[in-house]
């Protein structure tokens, strides 16, 4: 069994606690954060798109791997329907490293926001980073991802394209 099935098994035990219920199919918490230039943004903004909810900070080096694939994915599938929330969970102190990291990388995708932790806390109260959380159409989760390892990524656009094909 590769790495990324292995995790996904942990990943399964952890995200039953999610939103107090069952993995998967269950409605994903609404929440609203501002952007890196302050604008406020929803999820529920976002509902008929498929959405990646993606937890990072700019201390995580898996993070900042994934990141260029993770933008790549948000510009080839954006037209079909398909964007990337990107929530940076560093602190206060350390926001002020976010935007610029964001800019030096020439990253697309949205960035927000999550000083005091509280979106986090509702999707990944281990705090486990990077850590992502594919949600269809409907606005229900559909699959979450823990973790980063080069490669990871062909599993996760895989995932996408097949939501994004299923109309879901």
């Amino acid at each position: 069994m590769n790495g990324f099935l292995s995790r996904m098994t942990l990943v399964v035990s952890v995200a039953c606690g999610l939103a107090g219920s069952a993995w998967g199919g269950e409605a994903a918490p609404d929440f609203s954060l501002r952007d890196i230039n302050g604008k406020e943004v929803s999820l529920s903004s976002h509902k008929g798109k498929v959405v990646l909810v993606n937890f990072w900070a700019t201390w995580c080096g898996p993070c900042k791997l994934e990141m260029p694939h993770l933008d790549k994915m948000d510009r080839e599938l954006e037209s079909k329907g398909f964007e990337v929330l990107s929530i940076s969970t560093d602190d206060a102190r350390a926001s002020s490293k976010v935007k610029p990291l964001v800019k030096r990388g020439g990253y697309g995708f949205t960035v927000l926001l999550d000083k005091d932790t509280t979106v986090v806390a509702q999707y990944n109260p281990a705090k486990t980073l990077p850590y992502n959380v594919l949600i269809d159409r409907g606005g229900n989760i559909h699959k979450v991802y823990q973790g980063y390892n080069p490669g990871d990524e062909v599993e996760l656009r895989h995932d996408v394209e097949a939501l994004l094909n299923s109309g879901e």
